[in-house]
């Protein structure tokens, strides 16, 4: 009988110990933090900027402070155009990638490439991000009137409509954080690095702090919330 009571003990202590360890790793998974890809152009690379004050490392900082775990990966290429982060986006995602800001169009812009071009090209992201079941923040761009009010409509309209074709988040305009400031060069000079098209450190942390929020609905989405 002692040997009995004994064997039985160890079976149920072995069942204890099974069951222990796979809530362990069951709660471990839970706790692996999102990774989110940031795919963009020289904005989001954080170009003529210090490591820590690119808008990576500053969102990511953003977001710690709010309480969110997330691996926020710089996928941002200065000069890259639509059709530059379409062409890389496949080998940008990771295996553990379940989210993707999506903030380009600006070099198109700066070109003056054609908007049909630039909608077909992040339509072509969106549908990769649709099939790998990604959720999606789309940063907006708008043209500025020196092309036209034809060409304006053009490019403003992409950004709103693929949103909402494609059911995914959408913030209007990476530097809205700006224009909390002042809607005229002028008027933003001093959050501008010397070129007049790149946020310095302080306008980039104007710019996190107004899509932060957005940001954090991406990661929400993620995780189901």
């Amino acid at each position: 009988m002692r040997h009995w009571i004994t064997y039985g003990a160890l079976q149920m202590l072995s069942k204890a110990r099974i069951a222990a360890l796979s809530i362990c790793t069951a709660t471990a998974a839970l706790a692996d933090p999102a990774e989110i890809v940031a795919l963009g152009d020289s904005l989001t690379a954080g170009y003529g900027l210090m490591d820590h004050e690119g808008f990576v490392p500053q969102m990511r900082d953003w977001l710690q402070e709010q309480g969110f775990d997330v691996r926020l990966v710089n996928a941002g290429v200065s000069g890259d155009t639509t059709a530059g982060g379409l062409s890389r986006l496949e080998w940008s995602l990771g295996p553990e990638t379940e989210g993707l800001i999506v903030a380009l169009g600006g070099n198109d812009l700066l070109r003056g490439l054609d908007p049909a071009q630039a909608r077909q090209n992040l339509e072509g992201i969106l549908e990769i991000a649709q099939s790998r079941d990604l959720a999606v923040l789309l940063v907006g761009m708008e043209a500025p009137g020196n092309y036209g009010p034809d060409y304006k409509a053009a490019f403003d309209a992409i950004y709103p409509e693929l949103a909402e074709t494609y059911g995914t988040l959408y913030f209007p305009r990476f530097f809205e954080g700006l224009y909390s400031v002042g809607e005229t060069p002028s008027e933003i000079r001093d959050l501008m690095q010397p070129d007049g098209i790149h946020p310095n450190a302080e306008g980039v942390s104007l710019i996190v702090e107004a899509m932060g929020p957005a940001v954090a609905d991406l990661i929400r989405r993620v995780e189901g919330q």
